[in-house]
């Protein structure tokens, strides 16, 4: 049966008639989960909730956090429960989300649901604010999690995978969902008759995936609402379905009942780090995973590459001309030209770039996810050397990355390389505000530094300096040198405009740099066809 096990949990059950389900975002649809209901309380994630699931359809499942909740009485065997999606400071109402039907079998059942729902929503409150217990100890509700992120930017990140139209922005991208099925069925040895956690679950695909792999069981760990559509989605798949327990709550909170054998997830953010979810990955191996244990990915590999791009440059620069008007309606904004120049050229830029704009072969940053400490997450540092091979203006650093399932049987790649099929983490570039003159064979040194913060996402730190070039060189010294400041948190989503690129008059378009450390054929292959740059 579908629970989220703890020595501390608490619970209480009652059998009721038939619950229904009315959403608000169609009043005439109603959802009716049928008669044999078993509704629950418990405390998961350190809050109070309720879960209704029929006895033949454990993974069919309704959620209700206590601490937005009301229940009103309609007759003696029947309430009604609303969910309250959000409040407004500006008007004193409140929006709801849903409200469930409850019939029961007698006025005495309906008399004790109420009973315990005012009891079990008055503890969620103590819980919630770190009142003090009964026997006078502080009972801890913050989690490492907690204590790391900000509120709002967490409540932000798990209303939007809560969502099916980004799963399904996921689910779409056939590169990273092959490839993890690809990675997972071709090494069903890995999986057979092992214990699965999925950090992370989502919809819960990669646990249908383990599942088919021939797991023993899966743990599908999700915090967003997202847990209840993976509930569905696997009680939708009747050959499966008894072998996944979705658990909704934090991996840095919730217990499991048995250690996994194998952790399967999908961290990645926007180069690889952002969304500090590898953070929560390497404390679920802390937590979960038996020695020796695998993980799928195993170890990951974030690349980076000057690069040359005028056109880019213009584009990003010209944003800022707007503040150069004199006479805006009778105002001159050009007091605040600078500060609008230096704000746009403080956003990475998110797209897909042919990989001849790269004008060095790549370096890389690797992360064993096996042996990586969480605290080394915190701030990365990446020296940067380079040695160009043509002779251009450096508008600034590109980057992407790959991780590796490292299986018994087949080790497979994901790859987000610029000329590789695209996916949806696309690639990412940092441009400088000043760009550095380069000469074929001129060393290019630097450091980018990623700070994490508590948005869930980092500042990147980045100064590239062009070496001394020619006679003289062996004595050292830096020609040029620029530095940016860039919030990870906050991109520039250029990937969906048309890239008419040109080349410059000192830089062959038949040159394709290859990256020193490429993976294999195949990595930097080929520019993909129609990507407006000529051939």
């Amino acid at each position: 049966m579908e629970v989220s096990l703890g020595q501390k949990q608490k619970q209480n059950e009652f059998v009721l008639v038939s619950v229904s389900q009315i959403s608000s975002s169609s009043s005439d649809s109603t959802d009716n989960t049928g008669s044999g209901v078993i509704a629950r309380f418990n405390v998961e994630s350190g809050y109070s909730q309720l879960r209704f699931h029929q006895e033949s359809k454990p993974n069919d499942v309704i959620f209700v956090d206590l601490r937005t909740a009301e229940l009103f009485r309609l007759s003696p065997v029947q309430s009604i429960c609303i969910n309250r999606g959000s409040e407004s400071s500006n008007l004193e109402v409140n929006s709801y989300s849903r409200a469930i039907t409850i019939r029961f079998k007698t006025e005495k059942e309906s008399e004790a649901f109420h009973c315990a729902f005012d009891k079990w929503r008055s503890d969620s409150h103590d819980v919630h604010t770190g009142s003090q217990l009964e026997n006078g100890t502080a009972l801890a509700h913050r989690s490492k999690f907690d204590d790391k992120i900000e509120a709002a930017s967490a409540k932000m990140y798990f209303h939007y995978y809560s969502q099916l139209l980004h799963q399904q922005n996921m689910l779409q991208d056939y590169v990273r969902t092959g490839t993890y099925y690809a990675a997972v069925l071709e090494n069903r040895a890995d999986f057979t008759d092992r214990v699965v956690v999925d950090v992370g679950a989502g919809s819960g695909i990669l646990s249908l995936f383990a599942a088919q792999a021939g797991a023993k069981h899966v743990y599908a760990v999700e915090a967003s609402d997202m847990a209840e559509s993976a509930c569905r989605l696997i009680a939708g798949n009747p050959s499966l379905r008894d072998r996944i327990t979705v658990i909704k709550g934090k991996v840095e909170e919730v217990e499991l009942p048995e250690k996994a054998d194998i952790l399967i997830s999908e961290p990645m953010g926007t180069l690889l780090v952002n969304e500090r979810m590898l953070e929560s990955y390497v404390i679920a191996r802390d937590r979960f995973l038996v020695p020796n244990g695998k993980m799928f990915p195993t170890n990951g590999r974030i690349h980076l590459a000057p690069f040359s791009d005028e056109y880019l440059y213009v584009e990003i620069a010209n944003k800022a001309l707007f503040w150069q008007q004199q006479n805006y309606y009778g105002v001159d904004l050009t007091s605040l030209y600078g500060s609008a120049f230096q704000g746009y050229f403080s956003q990475p830029v998110v797209d897909a770039f042919d990989p001849r704009f790269l004008v060095a072969p790549s370096i890389c940053h690797p992360l064993d996810f096996l042996s990586l400490k969480e605290e080394e997450l915190y701030e990365i540092e990446i020296p940067l050397s380079f040695v160009a091979s043509v002779g251009t203006r450096v508008h600034g650093l590109a980057c992407w990355f790959d991780v590796l399932f490292d299986g018994s049987t087949v080790k497979r790649w994901l790859t987000t390389a610029p000329g590789a099929p695209t996916t949806h983490w696309y690639q990412l570039r940092c441009v400088l505000s000043q760009p550095i003159y380069v000469m074929a064979g001129q060393e290019i040194t630097g450091t980018l530094r990623m700070v994490a913060h508590n948005a869930q996402s980092y500042t990147m730190y980045l100064t590239m300096s062009a070496k001394m070039w020619g006679a003289g060189a062996e004595q050292g010294g830096i020609l040029q040198t620029s530095s940016c400041k860039l919030d990870l948190k906050e991109p520039y989503y250029r990937m969906s405009q048309p890239q008419p690129y040109a080349w410059a008059q000192d830089q062959q378009p038949h040159q394709q740099i290859q990256g020193q450390d490429a993976v294999g054929p195949g990595l930097m292959g080929e520019p993909m066809q129609n990507s407006g740059v000529p051939l």
